[in-house]
């Protein structure tokens, strides 16, 4: 079941005379449950699909559907309370709040949207990430990859149908990086998230059940298409 549809995607940003297409005329689906990772040259538009696909940014024409609604038909605080409690974001950047505690910032989507948290719910995504004595720390007292980890929780702690992932593993060493891709795969297969995953690092793309390459904006390839 198709969750995430784009048809004819296209996003443009003025480059001094002629605009720059850093999508160009994009057209996928996503299923439920799938892991797919988006990769390509810097520079190629992968990042600035993933912000288009996930509603950060307005696409120049074309439509992003999820599951089966345009999202051009939201206006801004529905498109909010969508991003809030159906899709989940990660990104290079951990954008973790430095006066918060671990814990504090997983449960921070919960409390905005002022929920009753799913304590037993929270607690295996804890253990499922291995972030238990890590908890009541502040970002600045973690590591790279444990913060990457609290991110990863905060992501998928409200529960969301979408994980978007933006180079999670880009300012992490190699071996905290595997760890985390490896979490963050379980964790998605565990909760069935879908998760959509951008990295220029083939060896992250490998991982993945699909690998869409982007180069000017265009997909060149599709292993999902190909298999057929």
């Amino acid at each position: 079941m198709t969750i995430i549809e784009c048809q004819d995607l296209t996003k443009e940003y003025l480059g001094g005379e002629t605009p720059v297409k850093a999508v160009d005329h994009v057209s996928l689906r996503f299923e439920r449950g799938e892991f797919a990772a988006i990769t390509g040259p810097s520079g190629s538009g992968k990042s600035t699909l993933l912000h288009t696909l996930s509603s950060l940014e307005n696409p120049t024409s074309g439509t992003v559907f999820y599951e089966d609604k345009p999202l051009s038909g939201y206006n801004d605080n529905q498109l909010s309370i969508l991003r809030r409690r159906r899709f989940g974001f990660v990104f290079q950047a951990y954008n973790l709040v430095n006066e918060l505690t671990g814990y504090e910032n997983i449960m921070l989507p919960v409390m905005l949207d002022r929920k009753t948290p799913d304590e037993k719910y929270i607690e295996k995504l804890i253990a499922m990430l291995g972030i238990e004595d890590r908890l009541e720390h502040l970002p600045s007292a973690l590591s790279g990859g444990q913060q990457q980890r609290i991110a990863i929780a905060r992501a998928l702690a409200n529960k969301p149908s979408v994980l978007f992932a933006d180079e999670p593993t880009g300012n992490l060493d190699g071996k905290s990086g595997r760890e985390v891709l490896s979490l963050l795969k379980y964790a998605a297969t565990e909760i069935g998230v879908t998760l959509i995953l951008v990295t220029h690092d083939l060896h992250v793309a490998e991982q993945a059940d699909r690998v869409i390459t982007i180069e000017d904006g265009k997909v060149v390839s599709d292993s999902k298409a190909a298999a057929k």
